[in-house]
């Protein structure tokens, strides 16, 4: 099995803010390399599209509360931004209950 992706490396020169903060978003990117890989099949995040990003917003936390989704969209924002993309430029939507 080949070496798995270091998501610290790769968003080191991005992430800012308190050794807490920088720990919630490291924990997050996982999660959502985790559910993209297992889905996909893609465990780097240089593979990844607007699509597989957009589908864990939309499906993996269709059930959870919004401030957990607006984290975790916090921690895709700088995902693509290291990236070098343009995805994602608001907030995510108020879910309809």
């Amino acid at each position: 099995m080949a070496n798995p992706f270091d998501m610290e490396v790769f968003l080191n020169g991005v992430l800012s803010g308190s050794h807490t903060t920088r720990r919630r978003h490291l924990r997050q990117a996982v999660t959502i390399q985790t559910a993209i890989s297992n889905r996909w099949k893609r465990n780097n995040p240089w593979t990844w599209q607007q699509k597989h990003l957009a589908w864990f917003m939309d499906q993996e936390l269709r059930d959870r509360a919004e401030p957990t989704r607006y984290y975790f969209w916090l921690t895709v924002q700088l995902i693509v931004l290291r990236l070098g993309k343009s995805w994602f430029g608001s907030k995510p939507s108020r879910r309809e209950n």
